[in-house]
């Protein structure tokens, strides 16, 4: 087991599988067609992410460095928590910026839908997660990977 510490932007336990990728994560684009098409569950169709493009993101567990692209980031999280088609948690290992926390935020408040996510967990946390792995995320930002 390995062990390592963020800020929990929005606080919460869970455990669960990682879906990992080690490039930014483009919201808008891995959310295309749930948004466009209302694909349920969520499948990326980003291709330029190789590590998530075809696979599910409904209710995963999300590691990533990064958001990245649009400027509608946070609108596009809102969507998707309104849709119901929204990741479980986003694990950030840089400090997640202004647009991702804006729409869990708005998950959160206005669609009453939690994405636990928790920013700055470091670059060692992507390097040791390879996807896969059980997480287990408490409320004070610490996230375990056991093997």
């Amino acid at each position: 087991m390995k062990e390592f510490h963020g800020r929990a932007v929005i606080p919460g336990e869970l455990k669960g599988s990682a879906l990992v990728s080690h490039t930014g994560f483009n919201v808008l684009a891995s959310f295309w067609k749930s948004l466009t098409e209302g694909q349920n569950p969520s499948i990326c169709v980003d291709q330029n992410n190789k590590e998530f493009f075809g696979k599910k993101l409904t209710g995963e567990i999300l590691c990533i460095p990064q958001v990245v692209g649009s400027t509608t980031a946070g609108m596009i999280i809102q969507s998707v928590a309104a849709l119901g088609t929204q990741p479980k948690a986003m694990l950030f290992s840089h400090t997640a910026e202004s647009l991702a926390i804006s729409g869990v935020l708005l998950a959160d408040i206005w669609e009453n839908k939690k994405i636990i996510t928790v920013d700055g967990l470091g670059d060692e946390f992507l390097n040791y997660v390879k996807g896969g792995e059980q997480l287990e995320i408490t409320a004070d930002g610490t996230v375990r990977i056991y093997e």
